[in-house]
């Protein structure tokens, strides 16, 4: 089993908590409810410790299964060995609504508390239920500091041991900073070599917030991905010639970056490879070599959630 390394972020007890650098992501428009719960037991068998969920994947409740049935097989001792962040939808992002989606979210988990709540968008939509594309009158704008008092409501109140924010630029999260109480602990942004986050990763870091990476590998066959990563030339050779696979190259130069991420595989052969990539490095030359890789970025609100032009999510696109 693969000892995972971990960071530091704050917590309710004002005491910094340890996050696993690698999660297992768990987003899935394809997997069924067993699907999941059995790829999370294999993965607690593995080393893995950092599961993450949201509301709008609906795989909360078999992650919260897969805790039980890991502590039922002895594989863990207890629930507080697995940290478990899930995510704020966009539909409840409204200063009354914060309260019961967290709730709710624990509900179907079945757990008494989350390690980390995040806002997943920060953006207000008024749909029961989330379809696409959204239509023009439901996208509304966020008012950030009253659902940032609700999270840290529910911070204060024990539901959760840390809160942050996802898909947040650095001018979103420094209004946060100018009001919050409790300032984010963590912000979950699309990263990965072809698109690097450099200045947002910087400021991050000033402001002690861990980022973590979603589409470390680049989502190759969810909506929003694409090929780019895994074939990319240049990790491609990098790979080759450390006998490594061009994924376990991308989580390696995430590693360095000093972020965690969140991988999402239910093959059980790359969900160990995925782990793989603790006991090498990149040299100087390999490094800078990715840093010159051509820049693009992948996950726009305008193209994912609606096709037509629309003032609040053009500029959460441009920002980010």
């Amino acid at each position: 089993m693969v000892n995972v390394p971990k960071i530091m972020i704050s917590s309710s007890n004002g005491t910094p908590r340890p996050i696993p650098v690698i999660g297992m992501g768990t987003a899935t428009l394809t997997a069924g409810s067993d699907e999941v719960k059995v790829a999370v037991v294999e993965a607690i068998k593995m080393g893995y410790r950092h599961f993450d969920t949201a509301a709008l994947y609906q795989t909360e409740k078999p992650v919260g299964d897969a805790v039980r049935e890991a502590v039922r097989l002895g594989l863990i001792k207890s629930r507080s060995e697995v940290f478990i962040t899930t995510k704020l939808w966009c539909n409840s992002t409204e200063r009354h609504l914060v309260l019961p989606a967290m709730k709710e979210s624990l509900r179907n988990l079945g757990l008494e508390y989350v390690d980390l709540y995040l806002i997943h968008w920060p953006l207000k939509l008024n749909q029961e239920h989330f379809k696409v594309p959204v239509p023009k009158d439901c996208i509304a704008t966020i008012d950030i500091k009253a659902v940032w008092q609700a999270m840290e409501e529910c911070q204060n109140l024990g539901l959760t041991k840390s809160i942050g924010v996802s898909n947040f630029s650095s001018q979103k999260i420094q209004e946060i900073l100018s009001f919050s109480k409790i300032p984010p602990a963590v912000n979950q942004v699309e990263m990965n070599p072809i698109w690097q986050q450099k200045q947002l990763n910087q400021y991050c870091k000033e402001n002690d917030i861990i980022l973590t990476a979603y589409s470390p590998l680049g989502a190759t066959g969810n909506a929003w991905g694409d090929n780019r990563v895994m074939e990319c030339d240049v990790l491609q050779d990098i790979a080759t010639s450390k006998g490594k696979t061009t994924a376990q190259i991308s989580l390696r130069w995430l590693y360095e970056q000093g972020v965690s991420f969140v991988v999402k595989s239910f093959n059980t052969e790359r969900m160990k490879q995925n782990l793989d990539i603790f006991d090498w490095s990149l040299s100087d030359e390999e490094l800078n070599k990715i840093s010159q890789i051509p820049q693009r970025k992948n996950v726009y609100l305008i193209g994912m959630m609606t096709t037509e032009h629309n003032d609040v999510m053009a500029k959460i696109d441009a920002e980010l």
